[in-house]
C-alpha cells in the first residue's frame, strides 16, 4: 500500500530546515501509526513537486530516515517504512476523562495572571514590528555561532557537553566574564562571586528568592520591567513602587526600612533614563544608611553607540551591597537564555544552592558554545555591527518621529534600542496597539510597566532592534495616521 502524497504539507511557521521538517513529518507519521510498516513513501520527485522544494532536499531527508531505521530503500522500487521502524504504543482506548478537581481550592499558590505582556509569536510576520528585545536575523553571525556550537560538540569538549556540573558553571565562560566582560563595566570579581543563570530574568528571580521574605520590603522603579513586578508579587514580599524622573530612581524617595532596591541605573526600563554619577553615589549612600542591598539590572550596556556608558553602580560600590545582573540574551538572541549574577561570595553561595535545587545548572553545551563565541572575538564583532546598525536606525527614528509629529517621552543617553513614547491626552495605548495590528504595525502599550496601569494609559514603547531602517518611516506614518484618524473620547 502506498502513502498518499496529499498527507504531506509544510507548516509555513515551522522551525528548522526543509529537510528536517520532512524528516519530522515522516517520523511523526510512523510514531502515530498513520504510516505503517511496509507502506511505500511517495517518490522523491513527486514529493518534491508536491511540497515545492528541491528533489535533493527530499532525497537527503529520506536518506537520513534510512540511517535512523525509519525507512528502508528497496533498489529501484523506492522507499518504504522499515520493517524494524519504531511502532506506535498500543494502548487500549481510554474513556473520556472528566475533571472533578476543584482547582480553586487545590492550588496552593498561583503564578499566572501577572502583568508581564505576552509578545506575539508571529511578530516577524508583521511589516512594522516595533517590538523590544527581538533579534534581527540579518545582523546575527549564524556561521560563527554554528562553528562554535560544532566545536563545543567535539571530542575535546565531551565532558563540557555531557557532565553534570551539579552547582558549578563552565570555567571557560566564567573566566571570560571575569576577565573581559565585567572589567568593561569597571567591575572586578572572582569566580566565587559569579553565577551563570538562565537569562537576566532568572537572575532577578534568584536574587529575590535569596534576599526577600514576606516580612521584607523591596523598592522598585515605577515604571519598571513588568516581569520584575511579577517576580516580587510571587515572592509575597512587600513592594513599594518609587516613581522615576528624568534621571532615573530618586534616592530620597526610597522609603525607610527598605531591604532591597531594584534599579536599572544605566538604562532605565522602560523610560531609557540614565542615572548621573552624583545620583549613583547618592543611591549608594542612601542604601548604606538604610543597610539595604541593591540589585542592579544592567541589561543593555553593550548597546552604547551614542556615547560611552557610565560606570556600573557595582563598580562604585565599596561595601559589597550591590548585586549585578548581566545578560547575553539581549545582545545575542533572546532564545539563548544566558545571563549572570555578580555579588559577594556569601550571596552567590546561596543563589548557587537554590539554582542547583531547581535546575542544577545552565546546559553545558550552551555555556561552552557561548564561551567560544565570546573568546574568539565573534561577540565583539557582532556588537560593533549591531551598534552601527542601531545608530543608523536611531537616526532614522529620531527624524521620522519629528516628521510625523509623534512625541518622545524618553530616549537613551548612550544608545539602547527603543524610544519611550507619549501619545496625545485621551489616547489609550492599549487600544492604539489593537487598532495598529490590522495596519501591520506592532507597538508595546505602556500600562503593564506601571504599578498603576492608568498612569501608562497614553505611553507606549517603540523598539527598532528588529525593523529595517527602510521601513521605519512608513511604520511611524501609520502610527501617526491611526492616532489622528480615530476618536479617542
Amino acid at each position: 500500500m502506498a502513502i498518499s502524497v496529499d498527507t504531506f504539507f509544510l507548516d509555513p511557521v515551522a522551525q528548522g530546515t526543509l529537510q528536517s521538517q520532512i524528516q519530522r513529518i515522516v517520523a511523526e507519521g510512523i510514531l502515530s501509526g498513520r504510516f505503517r510498516r511496509g507502506e511505500k513513501l511517495p517518490s522523491s520527485r513527486r514529493l518534491a513537486e508536491h511540497l515545492g522544494v528541491a528533489r535533493i532536499t527530499v532525497t537527503a531527508a529520506y536518506t537520513e530516515l534510512v540511517a535512523n531505521d525509519y525507512l528502508a530503500a528497496r533498489g529501484r522500487s523506492g522507499y518504504f517504512v522499515s520493517d524494524t521502524a519504531p511502532e506506535p504504543p498500543d494502548f487500549p482506548p481510554q474513556p473520556p476523562q472528566q475533571d472533578n478537581i476543584d482547582w480553586s481550592r487545590a492550588l496552593g499558590q498561583r503564578f499566572s495572571g501577572g502583568v508581564t505582556p505576552v509578545k506575539p509569536q508571529d511578530w516577524s510576520s508583521y511589516r512594522y514590528p516595533f517590538v523590544y528585545g527581538q533579534t534581527d536575523p540579518t545582523l546575527f553571525d549564524h556561521a560563527s555561532w554554528r562553528q562554535c556550537a560544532l566545536q563545543a560538540l567535539g571530542q575535546k569538549d565531551f565532558a563540557a557537553l555531557t557532565s553534570d556540573y551539579y552547582d558549578q558553571d563552565d570555567p571557560q565562560l566564567v573566566d571570560f566574564i571575569a576577565r573581559h566582560t565585567l572589567p568593561r563595566r569597571g567591575i572586578i570579581a572572582g569566580p566565587d562571586e559569579i553565577l551563570v543563570t538562565m537569562g537576566a530574568q532568572n537572575a532577578l528571580w534568584l536574587a529575590a528568592q535569596v534576599l526577600l521574605t514576606q516580612r521584607r520590603q523591596a523598592a522598585i522603579e515605577d515604571p519598571c520591567y513588568p516581569a520584575l513586578r511579577d517576580i516580587l508579587t510571587q515572592s509575597r514580599c512587600r513592594v513599594t513602587p518609587v516613581p522615576v524622573d528624568a534621571d532615573g530612581l530618586p534616592p530620597e524617595a526610597i522609603p525607610e526600612r527598605t531591604d532591597v532596591i531594584f534599579t536599572t541605573p544605566s538604562h532605565q526600563c522602560p523610560t531609557n533614563a540614565t542615572m548621573p554619577l552624583d545620583r549613583r553615589q547618592a543611591l549608594l549612600t542612601r542604601a548604606r544608611e538604610m543597610e539595604a542591598l541593591i540589585v542592579e539590572d544592567d541589561y543593555e550596556f553593550e548597546m552604547s553607540f551614542l556615547a560611552r556608558p557610565s560606570p556600573a553602580l557595582k563598580s562604585l560600590d565599596r561595601d559589597g551591597r550591590v548585586i549585578y545582573v548581566g545578560s547575553f540574551s539581549k545582545s545575542l538572541f533572546p532564545g539563548l537564555r544566558l545571563g549572570y549574577l555578580v555579588g559577594a561570595a556569601p550571596f552567590i553561595r546561596e543563589a548557587r544552592a537554590l539554582r542547583a535545587s531547581v535546575f542544577r545548572h545552565v546546559p553545558g553545551h550552551i555555556q561552552r558554545t557561548a564561551a567560544y563565541f565570546l573568546s574568539l572575538g565573534h561577540y565583539d564583532s557582532l556588537i560593533r555591527r549591531m551598534s552601527d546598525t542601531l545608530r543608523r536606525r536611531h537616526e532614522v527614528m529620531s527624524e521620522a518621529i519629528v516628521r510625523h509629529g509623534l512625541q518622545v517621552s524618553g530616549r537613551g543617553v548612550f544608545g539602547g534600542s527603543s524610544f519611550w513614547m507619549r501619545a496625545p491626552d485621551g489616547v489609550d495605548s492599549g487600544a492604539l496597539a489593537a487598532r495598529l495590528k490590522p495596519e501591520d504595525v506592532l507597538i508595546e502599550p505602556g500600562q503593564p510597566f506601571f504599578a498603576d496601569p492608568a498612569q501608562g494609559r497614553n505611553h507606549y514603547r517603540l523598539a527598532y532592534s528588529s525593523i529595517p531602517s527602510n521601513r521605519i518611516d512608513a511604520g511611524l506614518a501609520r502610527i501617526a495616521a491611526v492616532i489622528e484618524a480615530n476618536d479617542w473620547t
